[in-house]
């Protein structure tokens, strides 16, 4: 972004408005149109889906989808959803979807398929469901009773889930909010956000907030969607364009033609879920690393566009490879970091939203990077580089990146964060 266009985003968000990152359009019924559902899934084949599960299925991963809450009943879920793991101060209506949005990302995660359902592409993982107020959440009574973005932050950030998907976005930033995501990431989580739906140069919150993997969308030919916002803090893309999505919240019916960096988000999610299975000892810093340096370009690594970042994510190429080295577990791949006597962060800060874990000893500690980190500014908005990008045209398909570790040392515990790069 341009700096002109961050001023005054430090300013706290009071009735910001959230929503799903999400359009759809035609229906059709999961039961009776079983082929019909999984055969919309387009992305599953030049994935290779079927190949990459014989490495992996995600198995052992937990991901956190805070979204409009996840139905734990359709054929797809039945036994993925972890409804027990969510913490009380945040449960209620965690498994009442108000729009068919959050089980449908989680759906695209973790679905089993069965009966013609979503085919999820980390069936082996499981999903934590957590509910926040959206905008097309309509009784007032339900709206105040339900969680907050900032209160399902704080919580899942001391569970044991690794990765957390946010299909969801806004356009004002929150000082409190950011602290959240920078304690989650202390914490070793993944954080991974939609980039928007404006077809704009802003990247919407939470995926313009440090430490947050901000995935575009591509369409069947690899193009980016004309849809996708753009910007300095567009890091991957992914399938986003014409991907079957509960269209209701009756869980009778999908709908074709639905598109967003929601489905981005959590088609990424679920490829970083079968990278961290395949690698259950890797950090997050792993993750990364291996999924940036396996995405699909035709551009330098080290120079990420505004349009398609570092490139198309493809995490066959690294499951192809079990002996794939994913580099130094605590270097940071898409930001630079400081450390002090070979290990401890020159600047170890206690955000002031979140209290520490109980893991922690002290504070829990990060790098000094905050909105600051973000004022470089995004280029030209003539750019139009496309997703389209690989030599190996088998090879163009979803990875993720984002990247926290915990390191222990002598005792104490010290979160690497990353800092945003500088463009």
């Amino acid at each position: 972004m341009k700096s002109g266009t961050r001023r005054g985003r430090r300013v706290r968000a009071v009735g910001a408005v959230v929503s799903a990152l999400v359009t759809a359009s035609v229906a059709f019924a999961p039961g009776a149109a079983a082929a019909d559902v999984q055969s919309e899934q387009w992305y599953l084949e030049p994935m290779q889906a079927e190949q990459m599960w014989k490495a992996s299925t995600g198995k052992g991963i937990k991901v956190a989808v805070i979204d409009s809450g996840v139905n734990p009943h359709t054929d797809s879920l039945k036994g993925q959803v972890l409804t027990d793991e969510v913490p009380e101060s945040v449960a209620y209506g965690a498994t009442d979807d108000y729009s068919g949005h959050g089980t449908s990302m989680a759906e695209l995660i973790a679905g089993t398929g069965v009966n013609g359902g979503i085919q999820g592409l980390a069936p082996g993982a499981k999903v934590v469901p957590y509910r926040i107020q959206l905008k097309d959440q309509q009784e007032v009574e339900d709206w105040r009773k339900t969680a907050t973005e900032l209160e399902a932050l704080r919580a899942v950030a001391d569970t044991d889930a690794q990765i957390i998907s946010m299909s969801f976005g806004s356009n004002i930033a929150d000082p409190d909010i950011e602290a959240a995501i920078k304690y989650a990431a202390s914490k070793g989580k993944l954080l991974i956000a939609g980039v928007g739906n404006d077809g704009k140069e802003f990247i919407s919150y939470p995926a313009a907030y440090p430490y947050v993997l901000g995935v575009s969308s591509i369409d069947e030919i690899s193009r980016v969607s004309d849809f996708s916002s753009y910007g300095q803090y567009v890091d991957l893309v992914a399938p986003g364009e014409n991907i079957p999505a509960y269209c209701r919240p009756d869980f009778t019916t999908y709908c074709r033609g639905v598109q967003g960096t929601s489905q981005s988000t959590a088609i990424t999610a679920a490829s970083a879920a079968l990278i961290w299975s395949a690698h259950p000892d890797w950090t997050a810093n792993q993750v990364t690393r291996a999924l940036i340096d396996t995405a699909g370009r035709k551009w330098p690594k080290d120079k990420p566009t505004q349009k398609s970042g570092y490139g198309t994510i493809r995490p066959r190429v690294v499951l192809a490879d079990p002996n794939y080295d994913a580099g130094d577990p605590y270097s940071d791949p898409l930001g630079k970091w400081n450390k002090k006597d070979g290990e401890k962060l020159v600047t170890e800060i206690a955000p002031s939203s979140a209290a520490p874990s109980p893991s922690a000893t002290g504070a829990s500690q990060g790098a000094g990077s905050t909105s600051a980190n973000k004022a470089a500014g995004a280029g030209s908005k003539a750019e139009t580089v496309s997703a389209e990008s690989s030599d190996d045209s088998n090879t163009l398909w979803i990875a993720v990146g984002a990247a926290a570790a915990v390191i222990v040392v002598g005792g104490a515990t010290f979160g690497v964060l990353r800092a945003r790069r500088a463009r």
